[in-house]
C-alpha cells in the first residue's frame, strides 16, 4: 500500500527567527488559511494551537518547538513553529535539522535582530532553502523601503522582495507578486517596484545559465519560465524571496501559504545532504534516496516527555515507509525496538496514522531509549545519518532540594528534562559532589527549574557552581607511606613507594604512553603500563623482586585512582600525570587490598605535594557578536577577564564578531556583563577549548579558599 502522502507533494519548514517577531501568530494564520483549524488561534488571549505549555503562557514567547501541519493545493505541510529567543536556540537547531526549508520571520518594527541573522546562517550551512518573512506591515510608520535594504546589509543581495504590500500600517489589505509586469500595483505601494522586479528576476535566473543567457540576450524572460526556476534558485541560494505580510490581521499569509505549497522544496532535494551515505548489502551498495522504495531510515529530531501522553520521539522519515508494529534498530545502540502507533501532531493534540513515507514527520509514543540524533531504521547495515550540531552549554547552577529525601526524584526529573533539550547538561561532579545542570543561560535555567516544579513535583534550591579546576605536577618526585595498624586479632600492614611524573597531553593511546616510557633505560624491567585516557594518566608496574605481590599490586593502583578523584591540593580531579610503583613491603597474615590501598593513597599524597604541584583552569573559546558601535567597550573589558583577542571580523549590517579566549571562571556569568555592555543587543557564543596553567597569584587563593571550605564543613 502506498504511503498517505507522495514524497513530491510534501512540504517540511521551519519558522525561525527573534524572539517576539510573530512566527507563532504566521503559524496559527497558515492553519486557519488551510482551514487545518476552525478559528485562529491567538497568542495573546492563550488560544494558539502552538503555544500550549503552561511555562509559555508564563513567560509569553516560544520555548518548545511546535509540530503543526496542514494541507493547502495539493500538497502537505509539516510546519515547525521553534522559539526565537537565544536563551532555546536547541529547540530552533532541531527543528532545522528536520526539513527543507527555513522561513526565517523578522519584525517589520525591530528589523534584523541576532537570532535572525544565526539561523539565516544555521540554515545556509545545513543546504536549506530559505526565505524570510516581513510580519507586522500593519504598524504605523514602518520604512519598508529601508528594512528591505537592512535585510540585504545582514543578510546578502541574494534576499529579494517577492512581493510587496499596497500600503503600510493599520489599513494594509492586499500584497501583489512582483513576478509579472502586468500586474497593477496600486501607486501607494511603499517601494520602488520596477527596482524590486529587476532585483527577484536577476535572483531567479542566476542559476539557470540558458536562461541568464537568454535575459541577456534578448532582455527578458516570460513569467512561466521564473515560476519555472524559483525552486531550483531557492535550492541553489542564489535567492531568498522577502515575502510581506500581517499574521494578526491575516493579510498576505494567503499569498505566502500558495508560495511555500508552489515552490517550497520537497523531501527530494534532501539528496543533498545525504550525500556519500550508501545502503545495501553483499557488497552491492547504492546511493541513499528519499524514496518509498528504500528501505526504511528515520531521525529523531524531538523528544517530549509529556505527563499526560508520555514519552514521544517525533522522527523525520528520510527513506522507505514507516508502518505502525514494525521493529526498527536504534543505529546508536544496536538496541531493537517495537514501534506501537504512529501520531500525527498538531501542537497538542495528536492523532494516529498508519503510515509515514519520505519526508514525513510522525511521533512514536511510549518507545524508551531514543535520542535526539539517533538514527532508526530497519536493518543495522543502514547508514547512520550525521548528527546535528547543537552549541556547547556553559552557563551552570548546582542543585539541591529544598525537601530532604528528594534527591532520586531531582535526578530523575533532570535527566528527563535534558533528553528533551540538547543544550541542557546534567552532570554530577564527583570533584565538588554537586548535581550540575549547564545550559545557554540563566533563563534557560530558570524554565528547567519551573518544569521540574510542574512536572515531578520537585522544588530545589541553587547556587553557582564550583569551576572545574583541575590537578597536575610540573616535577618529578618520590613518596612513600608504612601503614601499621594492630588493634588485636589480624592487623594492618603495607609499606608503598612511589614516583610519580608529568605525563604529556600529547599522548592519547594505550601505545603512546607506553612507547613515552620503552624509550627511557630505567624502565627496562617495567612489568605494565594501564593507560586511562580520560585523565591522561598512566600506572607503571615496576616492582622488582616480589616487593610487593602480585595481588596486592592492583590496590595499590585503585589507591591512586582514588586520589585522582579527590584530589590532593585543593580537592579537584588530577590530571596529566604518571604513577610507579617501585618498592615496597607486605606481612604474611596482616597485609590485604585496604592495608595497600591506604598506604598507595598517603605514598601519592606525598609524591604529589613534593613534586610541584599546579592548578589548571578551564579555558574557553568566545565568539562575541555585536553591534560595531560597541567593539571598543567590549575589547576594553576582555582583558579585565584575563581574556586574550584572538581576532575581529566585521560583518554586513554595520557588525562586529570578536574571537577571544578567557578561563571560564572569568566570564561564567558573561550574559548579563554583555547585556550591560551593549544594552542588551549582543550575544556570544562559548564552548571549552583547553586547560592551561592557572596564574601562580590566582592558584594560590585558590587553594586557600577550599582549606578554608574543608574546615568548615569539618
Amino acid at each position: 500500500m502506498a504511503v498517505k502522502h507522495l514524497v513530491e507533494n510534501v512540504r517540511d519548514i521551519a519558522l525561525v527567527g527573534h524572539r517576539a517577531a510573530g512566527k507563532t501568530s504566521l503559524a496559527d494564520a497558515l492553519l486557519f488559511e488551510a482551514h487545518a483549524v476552525d478559528r485562529m488561534g491567538s497568542v495573546d488571549d492563550g488560544t494558539s494551537v502552538g503555544d500550549a505549555d503552561d511555562e509559555e503562557h508564563k513567560h509569553h514567547f516560544s520555548i518548545d518547538t511546535h509540530v503543526l501541519h496542514a494541507d493547502h493545493d495539493g500538497k502537505h505541510l509539516n510546519i515547525l513553529d521553534a522559539p526565537g529567543s537565544p536563551d532555546f536556540i536547541g529547540a530552533a537547531l532541531e527543528a532545522l535539522a528536520a526539513v527543507e526549508t527555513a522561513v526565517i520571520v523578522v519584525s517589520a518594527v525591530n528589523g534584523v535582530e541576532a537570532t535572525t541573522r544565526k539561523m539565516f546562517q544555521e540554515a545556509g550551512a545545513l543546504g536549506l532553502s530559505r526565505a524570510i518573512v516581513i510580519n507586522k506591515l500593519d504598524t504605523d510608520h514602518v520604512d519598508l523601503q529601508g528594512l528591505v535594504e537592512g535585510i540585504q546589509a545582514a543578510l546578502g543581495k541574494c534576499c529579494v522582495l517577492f512581493n510587496a504590500p499596497d500600503r503600510i500600517g493599520p489599513g494594509i489589505r492586499d500584497v501583489y507578486c512582483l513576478l509579472d509586469p502586468r500586474v497593477n500595483i496600486p501607486a501607494t505601494c511603499p517601494i520602488n517596484v520596477a527596482s524590486a522586479r529587476s532585483q527577484l528576476v536577476e535572483a531567479v535566473i542566476e542559476s539557470d545559465e540558458p536562461l541568464l543567457e537568454k535575459y541577456l540576450t534578448e532582455g527578458k524572460v516570460t513569467v512561466a519560465e521564473l515560476e519555472a526556476d524559483i525552486s531550483r534558485a531557492m535550492a541553489a541560494g542564489t535567492l531568498v524571496p522577502i515575502f510581506c505580510l500581517s499574521a494578526k490581521k491575516d493579510k498576505g499569509v494567503r499569498e505566502l501559504l500558495d508560495a511555500l505549497s508552489r515552490y517550497g522544496l520537497s523531501p527530494s532535494f534532501a539528496r543533498k545532504r545525504l550525500e556519500g551515505l550508501r545502503v545495501g548489502v553483499n557488497g552491492s551498495t547504492h546511493q541513499l534516496e528519499p524514496t518509498e522504495q528504500e528501505e526504511f531510515v528515520g531521525q529523531v529530531f524531538k523528544v517530549v516527555n509529556d505527563k499526560f501522553v508520555g514519552h514521544l520521539s517525533f522522527i523525520r522519515v528520510i527513506a522507505g515507509k514507516l508502518q505502525h508494529n514494525h521493529t526498527v534498530v536504534n543505529l546508536r545502540n544496536g538496541q531493537t525496538l517495537r514501534v506501537g502507533h504512529l501520531l500525527e501532531a498538531q501542537g497538542k493534540a495528536t492523532s494516529q496514522v498508519s503510515d509515514a513515507g519520505p519526508g514525513d514527520i510522525v511521533a512514536i509514543a511510549k518507545v524508551e531509549g531514543l535520542e535526539i540524533g539517533d538514527t532508526i531504521a530497519f536493518a543495522n547495515h543502514a547508514p547512520k545519518l550525521p548528527l546535528p550540531h547543537f552549541p556547547t552549554p556553559m552557563f551552570g547552577i548546582a542543585v539541591e532540594p529544598k525537601t530532604r529525601g528528594d534527591e532520586q526524584k531531582i535526578s530523575a526529573g533532570l535527566h528527563k528534562l535534558a533528553a528533551e533539550d540538547p543544550t541542557v547538561r546534567v552532570t554530577h561532579d564527583a570533584q565538588t559532589h554537586e548535581l550540575v545542570i549547564t545550559g545557554v543561560s540563566q533563563l534557560h535555567l530558570d524554565v528547567i527549574r519551573e518544569r521540574l516544579k510542574a512536572r515531578f513535583g520537585v522544588e530545589v534550591t541553587t547556587k553557582e557552581p564550583k569551576v572545574p579546576y583541575r590537578e597536575t605536577i610540573v616535577g618529578q618526585a618520590e613518596g612513600d607511606h608504612k601503614h601499621k595498624k594492630q588493634t588485636g586479632g589480624r592487623g594492618q600492614f603495607a609499606e608503598v613507594h612511589l614516583r610519580v611524573y608529568p605525563l604529556s597531553r600529547d599522548i592519547k593511546t594505550q601505545e603512546q604512553c607506553e612507547k613515552e616510557f620503552a624509550n627511557k633505560s630505567r624502565f627496562e624491567k617495567l612489568r605494565s603500563c594501564h593507560y586511562d585516557p580520560a585523565m591522561n594518566f598512566a600506572f607503571l608496574d615496576h616492582i622488582v623482586g616480589g616487593t610487593i605481590p602480585n595481588n596486592f599490586v592492583p590496590a595499590v593502583e585503585k589507591g591512586c585512582r582514588e586520589m585522582l578523584e579527590r584530589g590532593v591540593l585543593a580537592g579537584y580531579r588530577v590530571q596529566d600525570c604518571a604513577v610507579e610503583v617501585h618498592f615496597g613491603k607486605y606481612h604474611d597474615v596482616d597485609s590485604s587490598e585496604a592495608a595497600f590501598k591506604t598506604a598507595a593513597r598517603h605514598a601519592f599524597k606525598k609524591a604529589f605535594l613534593a613534586a610541584r604541584p599546579a592548578l589548571l583552569e578551564p579555558i574557553v573559546k568566545l565568539e562575541i557578536t555585536v553591534p560595531s558601535k560597541y567593539t571598543g567597550a567590549i575589547l576594553g573589558d576582555l582583558p579585565t577577564k584575563r581574556a586574550h583577542v584572538e581576532s575581529q571580523d566585521s560583518l554586513a549590517g554595520d557588525v562586529t564578531v570578536i574571537h577571544a579566549r578567557a578561563p571560564l571562571a572569568e566570564v561564567s556569568r558573561y550574559a548579563t556583563q554583555l547585556g550591560g555592555l551593549t544594552q542588551g543587543t549582543g550575544s556570544f557564543g562559548m564552548e571549552l577549548s583547553h586547560y592551561e596553567m592557572v596564574p601562580a597569584a590566582v592558584q594560590q587563593q585558590i587553594v586557600s579558599k577550599s582549606k578554608v571550605t574543608d574546615a568548615e564543613e569539618e
